[in-house]
């Protein structure tokens, strides 16, 4: 297992390629709001698609949306000046902002946005039932720059498994991690995302899957890191036969704090009126409204994002 599961650095994140959704400029300030988002198959992408074709109409500015592996490469590209916001799951915006990627401004939140279920994927046929079962098996832990790889270990020292000793583990991102479990090439897949994830779903319509619950471990995670919560992916999703209790983590819109605090009260005054939008791109965007969306602790909210909260009709 490469060094790469042992310890990851935001600032050493690899890039994507942006691609320009719109144009246009708000005052003085021309520089394109970038978004670095996600995978193509996750929540992320779908709602940072939507996120700049809004902030394209208004505040007018140009925008673009950075594809990656995931929340580690998404504050990598934040703190390079690659990306101006970026979707982070909550326990990575903390660890990046103290642990060897402390950016020259520091990380803040426009808002919190969809909670990610952690999802142990595995084929409904298969005879691993719990997390202590995956021992000795193919599983995919995460793509290298992703959230999913700061979880997967977490979860697993629960059981007292770790990936490089006690699984045959492999980094793929959503997609691929799809596309191995339909050729039978892994045993099981870590994923964390809104529920229900469009890359699972498609996979549960070819392929009968289940997900592992996670309730136990989930307690024993929340003693160690208080980030995370406990939530229930109901019955029917993935055609689940019964419910199943998980780990959840927050979602945040990060920035940076030299985010002019005008550009940041735009950017959030327009993602709140147009929570239509977003819930059309994806079912995670309907969770999106001004009361929820404060609570992006324990990362601090921009001022700018403040501003528009105090404003907002929603409280």
């Amino acid at each position: 297992m490469s060094r790469a599961l042992r310890r990851r650095t935001v600032l050493g994140a690899g890039l994507g390629a942006a691609a320009l959704v719109g144009v246009g400029c708000a005052g003085p300030d021309t520089t394109p709001v970038v978004i670095a988002t996600g995978g193509p198959q996750g929540v992320y992408r779908r709602l940072g698609d939507a996120l700049a074709g809004l902030w394209a109409t208004d505040p007018g500015v140009a925008t673009g949306v950075l594809a990656s592996e995931g929340s580690v490469d998404n504050v990598g590209m934040l703190v390079s000046g690659r990306a101006r916001v970026a979707f982070c799951a909550a326990d990575v915006a903390v660890d990046g902002a103290v642990d060897g990627a402390r950016p020259r401004h520091p990380l803040q939140a426009l808002a919190r946005v969809h909670d990610d279920a952690i999802h142990v994927v595995v084929p409904a046929e298969s005879p691993v039932r719990r997390l202590a079962d995956l021992a000795g098996r193919r599983v995919s832990v995460g793509a290298r720059n992703s959230g999913v790889l700061v979880i997967a270990p977490r979860l697993l020292a629960t059981v007292g498994l770790t990936a490089e000793r006690d699984l045959r583990a492999v980094m793929l991102g959503l997609a691929d991690s799809v596309t191995a479990m339909e050729r039978g090439e892994i045993d099981a897949f870590f994923w964390s995302g809104g529920v229900p994830t469009a890359g699972v779903d498609q996979l549960a319509r070819t392929r009968p899957v289940r997900l592992l619950d996670l309730g136990e471990e989930t307690v024993r995670l929340r003693s160690l890191y208080p980030v995370y919560d406990v939530t229930t992916v109901p019955a029917g999703t993935y055609g689940l036969a019964d419910p199943v209790s998980t780990a959840s983590v927050r979602n945040v819109l990060l920035v940076t704090a030299d985010m002019a605090p005008a550009l940041a009260e735009a950017l959030t005054r327009v993602m709140l009126e147009g929570r239509e939008t977003l819930a059309a791109a994806d079912p995670a965007g309907r969770v999106i409204d001004p009361r929820s969306a404060i609570g992006t602790q324990p990362v601090a909210l921009h001022p700018g994002a403040v501003a528009a909260y105090r404003t907002s009709k929603g409280l």
